[in-house]
């Protein structure tokens, strides 16, 4: 098969290799496997390949045939089947078998991969794992009838990440009635409210809540005028620090009576220009540190 007769194949058939032929021939082996210009019948047998790092990156490839795709789905390497869960070219039907697999990282993978449709979807809202209908909740294009679902989901997490995300009227209607108070901090973080309902934040009795509001969204001045006198020294001190309030506010602070949040007034400097909107965390993602996370997909 072109290039792939000349690698040493006959390493997965024979007994025990020598640490360094067995090294160098995978090298060579993932070599074939990373070059554009390999043929699909290559790739398709590389799919078995005897490494798993081969093996990966077969599943990397945007351009691997599904019958490379198709076992690589079953692989019994984790790190194998999260990047065909990442792959934009993998089917809905093994993107629909990765949904459900039995390692959380392959399953959170799905819910960033752009082939993910409407049935993945609907896959996503029964799952039993938070985190994956978390990631669902954070989708921009989401069917109304799940959206709905989310909005009664029985984790305030998935609430407060869908109040965080969605761009649906009805949605953030809806979950400004949430009793949950990290709930209607996701919606005080939303962009999309309106400024009815950001006033009725602004007067949210619980602190975090109008902390988030004034670090993340603008606000009317008379919702700006009655925070400034707000009972809470936090909400004060946020807005003294927030790169979105107005300077003649800020001002306003420097007068303060509680010297900390005065002097943050007086102290403050503009950062880069860009405003640092309170996010809520994104469990599915794995830390820029590159390390491997444990196996097992225990439903979080």
């Amino acid at each position: 098969m072109g290039k792939q007769q000349h690698i040493g194949r006959s390493d997965r058939h024979s007994g025990p290799a020598t640490t360094g032929n067995d090294t160098a021939g995978a090298d060579a082996r993932l070599g074939v496997a990373q070059d554009p210009a390999t043929s699909q019948m290559t790739l398709i047998d590389l799919a078995s390949d005897p490494s798993p790092v081969v093996r990966k990156a077969v599943a990397s490839r945007s351009d691997a045939p599904a019958q490379a795709l198709r076992p690589l789905a079953r692989d019994h390497d984790r790190q194998v089947r999260e990047a065909v869960a990442r792959n934009p070219s993998t089917s809905v039907g093994n993107l629909l078998r990765l949904v459900k697999d039995a390692d959380r990282w392959v399953r959170w993978a799905v819910a960033s991969n752009p082939a993910c449709d409407e049935s993945v979807r609907r896959a996503m809202v029964e799952a039993a794992d938070k985190e994956l209908r978390g990631l669902l909740a954070e989708t921009r294009e989401l069917e109304p009838d799940l959206a709905a679902r989310l909005v009664n989901d029985v984790s305030p997490e998935v609430r407060e990440r869908l109040a965080t995300h969605t761009h649906d009227p009805d949605v953030i209607n809806a979950l400004m009635a949430d009793r949950t108070s990290r709930v209607r901090k996701g919606l005080a973080r939303n962009r999309r409210t309106t400024a009815a309902q950001r006033s009725a934040l602004a007067a949210d009795p619980v602190v975090d809540v109008r902390v988030a509001l004034v670090r993340s969204v603008d606000l009317d001045e008379a919702d700006l005028e009655r925070l400034v006198d707000d009972r809470s020294v936090q909400v004060r001190l946020a807005m003294a620090t927030s790169e979105i309030v107005p300077p003649h506010i800020r001002k306003a602070l420097e007068r303060d009576p509680d010297e900390m949040v005065a002097s943050a007034a007086r102290d403050f400097r503009p950062a880069s220009g860009t405003a640092s909107a309170v996010r809520a965390p994104r469990i599915g993602h794995r830390p820029s540190g590159g390390g491997t996370a444990p196996a097992g997909g225990a439903a979080r």
